[in-house]
């Protein structure tokens, strides 16, 4: 694969756009700029190929609502990919992006270019996330050899061509873990079982059926690892139960002898940069705090994908980072006169998530500046059966829609109709709630 663009070395170049990683989020964002009109873009991607974390999932299920086709993550980047190439979209790799200033002057270095700096018009943060380490966890015992997170497992399984042990316990039912459980089931490998600290798996339904279920791998719900043995490997762990709050209950200890321990305990956005800068963060979802443009309290700073919340679908990662493309494109225009965009001057009506949703992306909304219709994602915080999804414009209700199940694991959304919004001209807060029957 060829990168393109000109020798950065000795001066400071100027993009319309610079995206910041070069995962699904910002190859989508990239597309999505450029088929708008943006011919200047850069992606900036700190690994040595595009396409993020989809290389490493060699599983299928991808792509359904965006081609759809059931294809397999590497399959899915590479359409896109393919699209960046064809567009002849400028993209540098194994570049690390060092600082990003609230000017939107974009500090980076590699080995061929060295220190450089980037003037951008807009910049779209699409770094994505990382897994949650075993030090957040305070999990007593030693620290042997034969503990990994399980998105480290994947790699190495799928990537490197190594096994990262035969007998295993998975803590944490997160999508990953849940993958992870089948894949090393098919490498040969002996899952004994999967705790989950929670009432509730964190992994999509199909996730639990089609890799725990259909292998016949036991689902420990309110569980957690209470002791490690082994000091210079995993020999074993031991789950406890837990009660309401968290604690281990004493008399409930089984002891499964391992040699490996998979850790599928949560992600966390990667806004390192993005703090540095200013942005504003969200403490429920870690990620920035976007209006309906989805652009920061920063004007001309857009986030996208898995550094502003956590998905479970890449294809909704692509949809939405599709819509900061736009939105970039539509800022760059503004600055010279083509475009009508108007930047985050406007406070716009509050979204609030309450009485079991976690949050909403986005937080903010200004109805004048808004497509037809707007997608509101969100999470709830418990599992619900036979619940409604209610939204409230101040205090009057407006959606009521029914749902059989909810749980934290799956996204939900809620579309907002532009011309609805309109008709309040005073709204000062949208309210989503869940209300049980």
């Amino acid at each position: 694969m060829r990168e393109k663009g000109n020798d950065l070395r000795g001066s400071s170049q100027s993009y319309d756009i610079v995206i910041i990683g070069g995962g699904p989020a910002g190859l989508a964002a990239a597309v999505s700029a450029r088929e708008s009109g943006i011919e200047s873009i850069l992606i900036l991607e700190r690994d040595k190929e595009l396409g993020g974390i989809l290389n490493q999932c060699i599983h299928n299920g991808f792509g359904l609502h965006t081609f759809q086709e059931e294809l397999t993550g590497p399959e899915y980047a590479d359409r896109f990919i393919q699209k960046v190439n064809d567009l002849k979209i400028e993209y540098r790799l194994n570049t690390m992006v060092m600082d990003i200033s609230p000017d939107r002057r974009v500090t980076a270095m590699n080995r061929t270019d060295g220190m450089f700096v980037i003037r951008a018009g807009a910049v779209i943060l699409a770094m994505g996330c990382r897994e949650r380490a075993r030090g957040a966890l305070n999990i007593p015992g030693y620290r042997p050899a034969g503990i990994f997170s399980a998105g480290t497992a994947q790699r190495l399984v799928n990537r490197e061509g190594y096994m990262p042990g035969r007998e295993v316990v998975i803590l944490g039912s997160g999508d990953i873990g849940l993958i992870m459980a089948r894949r090393m089931t098919l490498e040969g490998a002996k899952v004994k079982a999967v705790a989950e600290l929670m009432p509730y798996s964190g992994g999509l339904k199909r996730n639990i059926v089609q890799c725990l279920d259909d292998y016949g791998i036991p689902l420990k719900l309110s569980h957690t690892v209470v002791d490690i043995r082994g000091k210079e490997r995993v020999e074993g762990v031991t789950l406890a139960q837990v009660d309401e709050n968290g604690r281990p209950v004493p008399g409930t200890e089984e002891y499964y002898p391992c040699d490996t321990l998979l850790l599928s305990v949560g992600l966390i956005p990667e806004n390192e940069l993005s703090r540095g800068m200013g942005v504003g963060i969200n403490p429920v979802t870690s990620g920035p705090v976007v209006n309906e443009s989805l652009e920061t309290n920063i004007p001309g700073v857009f986030a996208c994908g898995n550094v502003l919340h956590v998905h479970d679908l890449v294809d909704y990662v692509s949809k939405e980072a599709a819509a900061a493309g736009r939105n970039a494109a539509a800022y760059v225009q503004s600055l010279s006169g083509e475009s009508s965009f108007v930047r985050g001057t406007d406070s716009g009506i509050t979204l609030e998530a309450e009485s079991g949703v976690r949050y909403t992306v986005p937080s903010v909304i200004r109805p004048a500046y808004m497509e037809d219709s707007l997608t509101v994602r969100f999470r709830v915080g418990g599992v619900y059966r036979n619940c409604y999804v209610s939204v409230y414009f101040d205090g009057e209700r407006v959606i009521h829609r029914m749902r059989p199940v909810m749980a934290p694991g799956e996204m939900e959304e809620i579309v907002l109709k532009k011309e609805q919004l309109l008709q309040y001209p005073s709204l000062k807060t949208v309210r989503f709630t869940v209300e049980e029957v």
